[in-house]
């Protein structure tokens, strides 16, 4: 069937429908024209259509000015919405009532392009008498639908001239000005669902009590939310579209975990940007395509504090450091960390020993959380801070009623707090011995009964415990049961002390004084150099923990220190005083005793609390004791 044809057979289609909807031929206007408050309605609700149309009718309008045309923008149901031309065809309209408002439908102006592309759904030209009404028999009409991204009609688009001026083109110009609203349509309502998007993001990330930001795969910064910016004190225009390496010192690092399909959660991190230590728990996650590529990363932090509460709420503890928040690369600190990177996933129980301040505890939460137990719990009791009275409840747990106090439906003890993940036995060797058979029978049979009931829990917890004693030692002395040493000391560690760590002691220093200067809010001292030297030669009976307290006390007097380093060395000016008189003399007592202080010094490597210990006496007696033979 031809075009031509087919156009035929749209007109007389149309003609017949006027018949039946009663259409007189004589009519000099259309049936209905929307006026006042009704056409205002109408031109609200068009709105948006008018507003992506109208400069696509202007660009056509420009195209033929003065050649006798005028455009017509309708709604769906042929009403016009605006119109645009030369004035003296405009004039010649509105005298047969085609204006703005005017019912240009079937119904009510017989067959014509816009009426009939519309009641078709096609595009189509109309000239003389192919318009039923008699009126605008002196027009050419070509009309197209406008078609949303739906493929709904919304409206029509028109170009009318007088009947000698028609042509195919001019359908040409109309259809592909059509084509231009209709894509600008799918461009709008992508922006606007982008726009709309963003909003509900920003509101949802606003609305987050966490640090929220994303960036894209070169680690620039793209959105942020104000909860990050109040957390890091920061303005958003110093932090959105910079890269997150100013945020982040590590990020390289963070995103190659990303990139290598590594997971990067609930990490804690110091951000010191705001020239204060900030603690926060971050984790950061990939953002895909369809195709799974990734295309950017968002980042939450969390206020670790706020962790922290809810994480102590359950468990009383978290694991809060990694085989990288351990300072030092001597050979000793180095084989220590491969030693113990090497066991991390092992379920079998790890006896750490070392001197105090050595660190045990964080070699124990480093394991932890390089183990494959690391999204779990990590939970901690200092068996020699605990009353005799409660450790067994700490420890098992107890049920309702089981003793006086006990809370209503009970309570779980740190076994089942720790059950798929650790449990950290520091300072064992306080252990009591009667609570020592009970963890004994825990660790062989990996159940826990509470106090008080007879149900048993079974529990899935590695166990690390952690001393400074010489178990071995306290086997002997009947304070500590040989069965549970060999149960603990499946895989024995230890911990150097800081004078065995070659080089450690400058790195420390340095860490220190950083770490130090921010929590005071404090700029870093100058150490002199006197002070420097003796910070290297002190012995540091005390490990780290003694160094992490004089570096505090530096950096709160600003470069000096109140701490006695002479007193604290005193133990090896005496002894070399009377080294080369240890072989056996007639002395009296006063100076074996004198001399037995020194050796005993000696073999602790001045370590005042172990030889007291050794000593059977306390640390001031033996203070005492050391003050009186100085003065000799």
């Amino acid at each position: 069937m031809s075009e031509a044809h087919i156009y035929r057979e749209i007109i007389n289609r149309s003609h017949k429908r006027c018949i039946q909807y009663g259409i007189e031929k004589c009519r000099a206007l259309p049936a209905k024209i929307f006026k006042g408050e009704e056409l205002k309605m109408l031109l609200d609700k068009n709105n948006e259509l008018v507003k992506i149309a109208r400069p696509f009718i202007e660009i056509l309008y420009d195209l033929l000015r003065g050649s006798g045309f005028s455009i017509y923008l309708t709604d769906k149901d042929g009403i016009v919405l605006t119109i645009i031309g030369d004035r003296d065809i405009i004039e010649d309209q509105t005298r047969v009532g085609i204006i703005v408002g005017a019912d240009l439908s079937e119904k009510s102006a017989g067959t014509n392009a816009m009426g009939t592309a519309l009641y078709e759904n096609c595009s189509i030209q109309a000239s003389g008498e192919d318009h039923f009404i008699t009126a605008f028999h002196i027009w050419t009409c070509s009309a197209a639908v406008i078609h949303n991204e739906k493929g709904d009609i919304i409206g029509s688009l028109n170009l009318t001239g007088r009947r000698q001026l028609a042509h195919p083109h001019t359908l040409g110009l109309v259809v592909a000005a059509v084509k231009s609203i209709e894509n600008q349509l799918k461009v709008e309502k992508t922006q606007n669902e982008l726009l709309e998007a963003y909003e509900y993001l920003n509101t949802v990330m606003d609305s987050v009590n966490a640090g929220i930001f994303a960036a894209d795969t070169n680690g620039v910064i793209k959105a942020v939310n104000n909860t990050l910016c109040s957390m890091l004190e920061i303005e958003i225009e110093k932090i959105i579209n910079k890269k997150a390496v100013n945020v982040l010192d590590n990020w390289e690092f963070i995103l190659g975990q990303i990139k290598r399909k590594n997971t990067y959660e609930n990490k804690e991190i110091i951000y010191f940007g705001n020239k204060k230590k900030n603690r926060f728990d971050l984790s950061v996650y990939p953002i895909k395509n369809k195709t799974g590529d990734i295309t950017g990363t968002v980042a939450i932090f969390k206020d670790i504090q706020n962790v922290y509460n809810l994480v102590n709420k359950y468990t009383g503890m978290s694991a809060t450091y990694t085989f990288d928040d351990i300072i030092g690369e001597s050979k000793a600190i180095l084989k220590l960390k491969e030693q113990a990177k090497s066991i991390s996933n092992s379920p079998s129980t790890v006896l750490i020993q070392g001197e105090s301040g050595t660190g045990k505890e964080l070699i124990a939460q480093s394991i932890h959380n390089n183990s494959n137990r690391r999204n779990n719990s990590f939970v901690a009791i200092n068996c020699g801070a605990i009353p005799k009275s409660l450790i067994e409840s700490e420890l098992f747990g107890y049920e309702e009623g089981a003793f006086t106090g006990a809370k209503k439906g009970g309570h779980p003890g740190k076994f089942e707090l720790a059950n798929g993940g650790t449990l950290f036995l520091d300072e064992i060797g306080e252990m009591p011995l009667d609570m020592q058979v009970s963890l004994l029978r825990v660790l062989q049979e990996g159940c826990v009964s509470r106090l008080g009931g007879n149900k048993c829990t079974y529990t899935d917890a590695r166990i690390i415990a952690a001393t400074n004693k010489d178990l071995k030692k306290e086997i002997e002395r009947g304070t500590f049961r040989e069965d549970l040493y060999y149960r603990l000391s499946v895989i024995p560690i230890y911990v150097p002390p800081l004078r065995e760590r070659e080089g450690d002691i400058e790195l420390l220093i340095q860490y220190f004084l950083k770490v130090k200067s921010v929590k005071l809010g404090k700029p870093i001292p100058k150490v002199k150099y006197d002070l420097f030297e003796k910070l290297i030669g002190y012995n540091w009976p005390g490990n780290v923990r003694e160094m992490e307290n004089c570096i505090e006390n530096i950096v709160n007097l600003d470069g000096n220190t109140s701490f006695n380093f002479e007193t604290k060395n005193l133990d090896y000016k005496l002894y070399n005083s009377v080294a080369s008189e240890l072989e056996y003399n007639m002395c009296s007592l006063d100076e074996w005793e004198q001399k037995a202080i020194l050796s005993c010094i000696d073999k602790c490597n001045g370590n005042i609390s172990k030889t007291a210990q050794i000593l059977g006496v306390n640390r001031s007696t033996l203070h005492s004791k050391i003050n009186k033979y100085k003065k000799r």
